[in-house]
C-alpha cells in the first residue's frame, strides 16, 4: 500500500509518500516561517496564498523522491480539520483533483490525531491505548486514544494555545518569532524560579483542560505593570528577560505535564504519547521524562523534526485505509476545534 499525504493546515506546505509499513518513501516541505516573521505570527490570507504557490512543487517533489507516479498509488490523504479555513482549503482542493484525475479514494486526516500518530511512525511499537497531548501553536488539547483511529476527546485549552502564549510572551520580551525556540534560547541564561508565575487549571484534577491567557497577563504586569505600554519601546536588560523567559516557560511546562499526568491517573492509563510544536521545547521533554519515571508510565514522545507540521505524521491514512474510511469528493474543511470534551 502506497499513500500520498498532504498537510497544509497552518504554515506549512507538505507532503509525502508512505507504505503499509510506515516506510517514508518520500517527502517535501515548504516553510512559511521566514514570511510570517515579520509579522509576529501567521497571517492567514498570506498563508493560504503561500499554499497555493507551493502545494503542487511539494506534491510532486514528494512522488519524485519516492519515484512513484500518481497512478501507482493506492490512495490520497489529506488534513481536513482542524486549521485555517484558506489553508485547508488549499490541500483539500489539491487532494480532491489528483484523487479525480487519478482515480483514487480520498482518505480525511484530522491533524491533531496525526500528531499523536507521529509517534505510532516514530517507533517500532504500538503506543495504543494511550493519553495523546498535542501542544502546539493552535492547540493544546488532551485525548483518550483508545485505538490508532479511536480518539476520545477529553479537553483542551479555554483560551490560548501554549505556542499563542509562547509568541505573544515573546513579543513582549522583544523576541524573534517563532516563540517557542526564541523563549527556550533565552530561558538558558536565566533562572526558572526567579518569578512565580501562576499555573492556570493545574489545581483542578477533575477538568482536563488548559488556560494561558492567565499566566501570559502575569508576565505583561511583571514587565510593565498596569496600563496601556509599548512594549517595542521598552528598554529590558538581559538578566530580566532570560529570568521571565525561564520563569514563563517553567510555568507552562508544569501546566503541560501536570494535566498529563492528572489525566493518565483518572482514565487509568499508563501510556503517554505527546506531539506538536511544543513538544520539541528542550525543557518540556526533560520534565516529561523526568515525569515518566516518576510515575512510571511509558512515554512516547515524537522526534522533534515530526513535532513541527509535516505530512509524514498523515501515515495515520494508513489506518483509515485498512479500516475502509474513505471520504466522499463532497468532502469539507473543519477549521475549528470541539471545544466541549463531551461532544
Amino acid at each position: 500500500m502506497k499513500i500520498l499525504t498532504i498537510e497544509s493546515s497552518c504554515d506549512e506546505t507538505a507532503a509525502a509518500v508512505v507504505d503499509d509499513a510506515r516506510n517514508v518513501l518520500g517527502q517535501a516541505l515548504a516553510s512559511q516561517i521566514d514570511t510570517h516573521r515579520l509579522y509576529g505570527g501567521v497571517v492567514p490570507e498570506i498563508a493560504s496564498r503561500a499554499h497555493i504557490q507551493a502545494i503542487l512543487p511539494v506534491v510532486q517533489q514528494a512522488l519524485s523522491e519516492a519515484q512513484l507516479t500518481l497512478e501507482e498509488l493506492d490512495a490520497i490523504a489529506v488534513v481536513n480539520e482542524p486549521g485555517l479555513a484558506g489553508s485547508l482549503l488549499v490541500g483539500l482542493a489539491a487532494a480532491k483533483a489528483l484523487c479525480v484525475a487519478a482515480n483514487k479514494p480520498l482518505i480525511a486526516i484530522n491533524h491533531l490525531q496525526a500528531h499523536i500518530y507521529a509517534c505510532r511512525v516514530a517507533f517500532n511499537d504500538n503506543p495504543f491505548p494511550c493519553i495523546g497531548l498535542i501542544v502546539s501553536g493552535g492547540h493544546s488539547s488532551l485525548y483518550r486514544c483508545n485505538g490508532s483511529i479511536d480518539f476520545q476527546p477529553l479537553g483542551t485549552t479555554i483560551d490560548d494555545a501554549a505556542g499563542e502564549a509562547f509568541d505573544k510572551v515573546a513579543a513582549m520580551l522583544g523576541l524573534p518569532y517563532p516563540g517557542g525556540p526564541s523563549i527556550q534560547k533565552a530561558a538558558e541564561n536565566g533562572n526558572p524560579q526567579a518569578y512565580d508565575f501562576p499555573r492556570p487549571m493545574l489545581d483542578d484534577h477533575d477538568r482536563m483542560q488548559f488556560s494561558f491567557s492567565g499566566l501570559k497577563t502575569a508576565v505583561r504586569y511583571k514587565l510593565a505593570g498596569v496600563g496601556k505600554v509599548d512594549f517595542k519601546a521598552m528598554e529590558i536588560s538581559e538578566q530580566l528577560r532570560a529570568d521571565i523567559a525561564a520563569s514563563f516557560q517553567e510555568a507552562v511546562v508544569d501546566c503541560l505535564v501536570g494535566k498529563a499526568v492528572q489525566a493518565l491517573k483518572k482514565y487509568h492509563m499508563n501510556t503517554l504519547c505527546v506531539g506538536g510544536g511544543v513538544a520539541a521545547n528542550a525543557r518540556f521533554r526533560e520534565k516529561v521524562m523526568q515525569a515518566s519515571d516518576k510515575y512510571r508510565f511509558k512515554l512516547f514522545i515524537a522526534p522533534p523534526k515530526l513535532c513541527t507540521d509535516n505530512a509524514v505524521m498523515g501515515a495515520i491514512a494508513i489506518e483509515r485505509y485498512k479500516a475502509g474510511l474513505f471520504a466522499d469528493l463532497d468532502l469539507d474543511v473543519s477549521p475549528g476545534l470541539v471545544r466541549d470534551a463531551k461532544r
